[in-house]
């Protein structure tokens, strides 16, 4: 659910405009607007054998200044432009419009992307109502801390950043905000969530100091992504370290992993010790441990496909281009590969040693006590 909001958040930051590529600033304007006529449709065929469909279109404004004003996207043309979609509009499409001036002063219009957002309030409301049904009491809770986790990532960490503070110390700060109010919101404040406080800035912390260690033995330079070279080209952006700004999505990323894994081990360690009070600490841990196996193997595959499916479109090029002669060593030397490699390695290794210390601590320090119970 974290990655969720946090892929949204940084799709929201990222999201690259003509304007910032100029070399003078260019009016230009977002809005709004509603299909009211397919004026004229025609089918080209791409120098690659591909079909595509061009369109000119009259719009209504749905809001700012061609707010009830009917304006026409002309995308029929000898030259085919590769927009951020390439779909077939149809009359009712609701759309996103950029305006800009051209150079004798005349509007014009470029469709940028379908407007989205009504549907995926509806699927939140959906997520909203099964989680409340299912968790109930910690249902809410759990959703009062993805709105903590969506307003310190989205007004505070993100703005920080962008001004120019260091990525890291700021990531830091933020995770341990993030991690101390939602553990404590979600699980309360006992025993059980100081334990799974520990647990996680202790594993936090070995896989900081592994990805600082060989993102820097690797030389990798934080410039791998194409949104990374946009936001260096953004005059409203200061990042000025890059490498930190890597480090710091790693450890954001991980976070989240590991409270998932660590308060789930904590509580396989309370309910053995509900069932058999008596067991001895060494079968408790042996016991909690098996258990921890048994997520492990998948908590590491969902970590390595979710960094995994980032490179994938790189690993099809590579396919592709095969007679290039560039073979898999020369592709693991690719910096975004390397990236992805270091990033899954250090996180894996994080959470595989979160498992481990996380029964450990919950086994000797976790009482037999009524109040830190689930009931």
């Amino acid at each position: 659910m974290k990655k969720i909001i946090l892929f949204t958040i940084l799709s929201l930051v990222t999201i690259p405009f003509p304007a910032w590529t100029q070399t003078e600033p260019i009016e230009t304007e977002t809005f709004e607007a509603k299909i009211i006529e397919i004026i004229e449709e025609k089918e080209i065929q791409r120098e690659n054998g591909t079909q595509t469909t061009q369109q000119n279109i009259l719009l209504k404004g749905l809001n700012g200044t061609f707010e009830d004003k009917e304006l026409t996207y002309y995308g029929i043309s000898d030259i085919d432009v590769l927009s951020m979609t390439d779909n077939v509009f149809k009359k009712g499409d609701r759309v996103l419009i950029n305006s800009s001036k051209d150079t004798d002063g005349n509007d014009q219009f470029f469709i940028m992307n379908y407007v989205r957002r009504g549907y995926l309030y509806v699927l939140a409301l959906i997520f909203s109502i099964a989680i409340i049904a299912v968790g109930r009491k910690k249902g809410i809770r759990s959703l009062i801390s993805l709105t903590i986790t969506f307003f310190i990532i989205a007004k505070f960490i993100i703005p920080q950043i962008i001004s120019g503070s260091n990525p890291l110390l700021t990531a830091l700060i933020g995770s341990v905000a993030i991690l101390g109010l939602i553990v404590y919101i979600t699980e309360g404040f006992n025993k059980k969530t100081h334990i799974a406080i520990l647990s996680i800035l202790i594993s936090l912390l070995i896989t900081f100091l592994l990805s600082y260690v060989f993102v820097n033995l690797a030389k990798l330079t934080g410039f791998s992504s194409e949104e990374a070279s946009f936001l260096a080209s953004m005059p409203q952006v200061n990042i000025i370290d890059f490498r930190g700004l890597l480090l710091a999505a790693i450890m954001i990323g991980t976070l989240g992993v590991l409270d998932d894994v660590i308060l789930g081990q904590i509580e396989a360690v309370n309910q053995i010790k509900k069932i058999s009070p008596d067991l001895s600490k060494k079968k408790m841990v042996k016991s909690a441990s098996e258990i921890g196996r048994t997520h492990l193997g998948s908590m590491v595959n969902t970590l390595f496909l979710t960094y995994a499916g980032a490179s994938l479109p790189l690993l099809i090029l590579f396919s592709a281009n095969a007679n290039t002669g560039v073979n898999l060593m020369n592709v693991l030397d690719n910096e975004f590969l390397a990236t992805e490699i270091v990033r899954t390695l250090t996180g894996s290794i994080g959470l595989i040693l979160a498992f481990p210390i996380t029964t450990y601590l919950a086994v000797y320090f976790l009482k037999k006590d009524k109040k830190y119970e689930i009931q």
